[in-house]
């Protein structure tokens, strides 16, 4: 049976719990390690899920374009 992804918020959600958990330190050392490591892809899949959502974001703002239908490309704010 394959894994169900995980949405934005479900994947920050569990990153969340793993970071109370973690800062709590009543977790044993090789758990400890293994939250670590599932935290890390987490954001890791998070970050990849941002990434896309700008990229589409781009897309779409070039799709509409601007009156003369040159398409304009509005960058985000660091």
């Amino acid at each position: 049976m394959a894994k169900k992804e995980l949405t934005f918020e479900e994947a920050v959600s569990k990153i969340d719990e793993i970071v109370k958990m973690l800062e709590e330190g009543d977790v044993q050392l090789d758990k400890s390690l293994s939250l670590f490591e599932e935290g890390v892809k987490l954001i890791e899949t998070c970050g990849a899920m941002l990434t896309n959502a700008e990229q589409k974001v781009v897309h779409l703002q070039k799709v509409l374009g601007s009156a003369d239908d040159e398409p304009k490309e509005f960058l985000f704010d660091d």
